[in-house]
């Protein structure tokens, strides 16, 4: 006579509802992508110390190192000094673009191209939800990202110190197009919005070549746009003289003229191409002009602007990312 024994139920497991399981499978997938990454970080690296090694190393021929005033109106500068104020002006701008890179990846071979080719139906069959699955996509390249951009940010800034910017290094300034964005957290807020903004556009478009255009587009656009209105993103300050005004070390021009006894502001701009047949200043005092003013951004402003673009970037990263996953749950539940 046989015995039936009640099968154990209690041994049932589910499956984990971390990340650890699709993070792993996404890091192997895309070890070479890494790899690359971390060539790139160590190549940055490499380029800013060597240029810092080679200026620190070269002569100079003023007693107070390059860049000094030797004389009258004459500024001594080493060719170490100028070929790395060459490269470093534009790092910024270099920052800006690997940050896009990013954005590109996450739109094309991380996301899009899953979708396209139907390989993520084999992780969602495997207790992996779309939520989790979008998820790890979004965690990995943003948590990489951003460490290896604020490494990158670091060295960048002790290259820029080591470089002692002096007068006549316009391009090395605070404020300098190229310079600004890759020296604060702002580089980290494009950073997000270019993991987001691949992420949203992958699910929207879901065909490889196409989302990597418009991710690489929109990003653009709002760098653009970041970069031509940035000197509004924080209120300027105000100086007036009677005689002409003179900037400091480190203030950022934003606009100057003359005032009217009402207090009326004169463009120099309107001088120049009224009348040639003067000169702009007395152009400007037979409109009326009597004092002179300025607006600018002094070296304080820095980090508020910082901040507040920072602000923004990351609000629009934020929406993306809300916006990916609400397609996403509409199209595939």
């Amino acid at each position: 006579m046989s015995t039936l024994t009640r099968p154990k139920t209690d041994t049932v497991t589910t499956a984990s509802t971390t990340l650890r399981g699709p993070v792993r499978v996404l890091l192997r997938l895309h070890r070479k992508a890494l790899w690359a990454g971390a060539a790139l970080l160590v190549i940055g690296i490499g380029i800013v110390v060597a240029l810092s090694v080679w200026m620190a190393s070269s002569p100079v021929r003023c007693a107070n190192g390059d860049t000094t005033r030797c004389g009258d109106d004459i500024f001594v500068s080493s060719y170490a000094h100028t070929s790395t104020e060459t490269f470093l002006a534009d790092g910024g701008g270099v920052l800006l673009l690997l940050a896009g890179l990013i954005g590109v990846f996450v739109a094309g071979p991380l996301i899009a191209r899953e979708l396209e080719s139907g390989t993520f139906r084999l992780a969602w069959a495997q207790a992996v939800s779309p939520a989790r699955w979008l998820a790890a996509r979004l965690a990995v390249p943003a948590a990489l990202t951003v460490t290896g951009l604020m490494v990158l940010v670091i060295v960048y800034r002790w290259g820029l110190r080591a470089l002692r910017a002096g007068p006549n290094s316009p391009g090395l300034r605070w404020h300098a197009e190229g310079v600004f964005p890759g020296t604060g957290p702002a580089i980290l807020g494009y950073a997000l919005l270019a993991v987001a903004v691949g992420a949203l556009c992958a699910v929207l478009v879901r065909r490889t070549l196409l989302s990597v255009s418009v991710t690489a587009l929109v990003l653009g656009a709002v760098a653009v746009c970041l970069g031509t209105w940035r000197y509004k993103l924080w209120p300027s300050a105000f100086r007036k003289s009677d005689g002409v005004l003179d900037y400091e070390a480190g203030d950022w021009p934003i606009d100057s003229g003359m005032l009217t006894a009402s207090g009326e502001r004169l463009d120099w701009q309107d001088c120049f191409e009224a009348n040639m047949t003067q000169s702009a200043e007395a152009c400007m005092r037979d409109r009326g002009g009597i004092g002179y003013f300025a607006d600018y951004h002094p070296a304080s402003h820095y980090w508020p602007l910082q901040l507040v673009e920072t602000g923004i970037l990351l609000a629009l990263a934020a929406l993306a990312v809300f916006a990916a996953f609400r397609v996403l749950r509409r199209l595939h539940g």
